[in-house]
């Protein structure tokens, strides 16, 4: 009989009694184990063996399960410094605690981390410690040691919990053992040749005209090939890319603008009164950075004016103190409506003649408690629509046309307060596995105090919605950071798409 080198090789190496895997007949031969698969089913389909599939599953430790075996996890960590500083008395500023702790990148996984395994609350800003936790009893940090020790790690919540959090993965190993037909014996026993055959067709075999006289190996398109992952754009890219078609479609332009702005723009010119508690930095960052200079006086004293005393003969302003050193602080922004400002007052773009449509998807930041629908810094939907006599209806109508664009047909309005519109509204969608109301945005007409001080003279009606929880609803995932941050689900990034 002749068999190709490699089929040969492989008969002679298998047994009828002791089953042997691909990879460890591979070593043996000094073959890649792709070549001995391939020969190997080759020789199957002769009868001369047979191959038995059989998989396992094993867990092994990423790169950042392994640091943090070496620096210790980042809620436990933050557990430390809280003590260290005191806060198994009282509360702690959060600030101080996350400074004491040293943790750098890792701040928002171990505030996500540390009430769950209750080593402290956090709230409003400030974060406590239980006195009777103890870390070195942490289950987490126990089974980290013990996979990298080589150990066994029986319980699955705990290693649940791990591969969410991205520190472990289990991987999936099918093995190909190979064992020898009594054909195959006999055919070993009768004798086997090595026929001569190539795999590749070279220019070199082309050139010379060998490759009329030789013997070319079939190719198997059955053999193994390594699962390759390349690079793609993140699903919320992805969407806010389709938001941008979508709203450019209905005829909107696209709005840019700085990340860090005076509270001028972000809170002044939206008639937020300077005491609003939304100001304070509960709810805001604030930079240490010098105060803005560049800001239009005549606008600055318009919008003091309204604050003060409103606007028109019946206007009554807030009647509370307004600063311009407060004005001129620099913030991270909490919403993209700072842009919209900048466009209104024609700061941006110069003065604007109705009618006009802008939009902008942008990052926004807030000092909110990390949940499954909450974040430090998340994607704003802004838009706005500058018309005469606009009214609620033209407002929903165009939620109705955008969301539709999604197969989002079940919206539903409720009234809300807001101190730059009147009136304003929420919008929510129905969680297509949930079935509970999920918020979305928010939305209304802009007040005359707003947009008398910007010298607009018609109506603008204006909204915020949220990305991420656009793409809930899309795509029906519960928990915001399932797509978002270091807990993500990797499997869904690389197969979820957007419909375009």
């Amino acid at each position: 009989m002749q068999l190709a080198a490699t089929q040969a090789a492989v008969l002679e190496t298998a047994s009828a009694t002791d089953p042997k895997s691909v990879v460890a007949l591979a070593d043996e031969l000094g073959e890649k184990p792709e070549s001995v698969a391939g020969a190997a089913f080759d020789l199957e389909a002769q009868g001369l063996l047979t191959i038995e599939e059989r998989t396992t599953e094993h867990v092994e430790l990423t790169d950042e399960g392994e640091r943090y075996i070496d620096e210790g996890l980042p809620e436990v960590r933050l557990y430390e410094a809280a003590v260290e500083v005191g806060a198994t008395d009282e509360p702690v500023s959060m600030g101080q605690v996350i400074g004491a702790s040293g943790l750098g990148d890792l701040v928002d996984i171990a505030l996500a981390n540390y009430a769950r395994k209750g080593y402290g609350e956090i709230d409003s800003g400030e974060l406590s410690a239980n006195a009777d936790a103890d870390p070195a009893d942490d289950e987490e940090a126990r089974a980290l040691s013990a996979l990298q020790a080589g150990e066994s790690v029986t319980d699955s919540g705990v290693l649940d919990q791990l591969e969410r959090r991205g520190l472990v993965e289990r991987v999936e190993q099918t093995d190909r053992l190979i064992t020898l037909t009594e054909a195959g014996v006999t055919a070993m026993m009768e004798g086997v040749e090595v026929a001569e055959s190539v795999g590749q067709l070279t220019p070199e075999l082309l050139t010379s005209g060998e490759w009329q006289d030789v013997e070319f190996a079939e190719y198997n398109v059955e053999a193994d090939a390594e699962t390759l992952y390349g690079g793609k754009k993140h699903i919320l890219r992805q969407t806010a890319d389709r938001v941008k078609d979508v709203l450019v479609g209905m005829g909107f332009q696209e709005m840019e603008g700085p990340h860090a702005d005076a509270e001028f723009w972000i809170n002044d010119c939206l008639f937020m009164p300077q005491d609003h508690p939304a100001r304070t930095h509960w709810d805001q960052f604030a930079l240490d950075v010098p105060p803005m200079q560049d800001l239009p006086e005549d606008l600055v004293d318009r919008v003091e004016d309204a604050h003060k005393n409103g606007v028109g003969e019946d206007g009554d302003g807030y009647h509370s103190p307004w600063t311009e050193d407060v004005a001129r602080g620099v913030d991270l922004r909490g919403h993209t409506t700072s842009l919209s400002m900048r466009y209104l007052s024609g700061e941006a773009v110069g003065d604007l003649e109705p009618p006009q449509r802008y939009f902008s998807v942008e990052k926004v930041y807030r000092n909110d408690t990390l949940d499954a629908t909450h974040l430090l810094e998340f994607f704003q939907i802004e838009g706005w629509v500058m018309a005469e006599d606009l009214s609620v209806r033209d407002l929903m109508g165009t939620f109705t046309e955008f969301y539709e664009q999604f197969g989002i047909t079940d919206l539903q309005f409720k009234p809300h307060y807001n101190p730059y519109t009147e009136p304003s509204f929420e919008l929510f969608g129905e969680h297509p596995r949930t079935g509970e109301l999920v918020e979305i945005g928010n939305s209304g007409i802009f007040r005359e105090e707003v947009l008398r001080p910007l010298g607009v003279e018609c109506d603008v009606m204006a909204w915020g919605l949220a990305l991420e929880r656009l793409l809930m609803l899309t795509h029906g995932f519960e928990d915001i950071r399932d797509v978002h941050g270091t807990l993500c689900d990797l499997d869904f990034l690389r197969n979820a798409e957007v419909i375009r």
